[in-house]
């Protein structure tokens, strides 16, 4: 199995209108042969002081997939095409931790 945690800055005041994008695409990517989990996160709100925010221009996308042949197909995937392509301007960073079980 292969974890996956994708940080996604947006442009300041974007991150609502890619997490848009996000939610149209779930199905198309929950659908995919190997996703076992996918889906995004933004800070939780009254969280414990112990918490540290990633900030309003900032959201997770947590992924777990059966293998890393299964991730592999699924960043070729036309629908993720599509979805970067109506993204691309909307984001300023992206940094992607691909993770394995311990």
């Amino acid at each position: 199995m292969i974890h996956v945690i994708a940080v996604i800055t947006a442009r300041p005041g974007m991150r609502d209108n890619i997490l848009q994008h996000v939610r149209a695409n779930l199905a198309a990517v929950r659908a995919e042969q190997g996703c076992i989990e996918y889906g995004a996160a933004v800070d939780a709100e009254s969280a414990p002081p112990m918490q540290t925010k990633y900030g309003a221009d900032t959201f997770l996308v947590i992924e777990k997939w059966e293998s890393l042949e299964a991730l592999k197909a699924h960043a070729a995937a036309p629908h993720m095409a599509a979805y970067v392509a109506k993204v691309k301007d909307m984001i300023a960073g992206r940094v992607i931790h691909i993770l394995s079980p311990t």
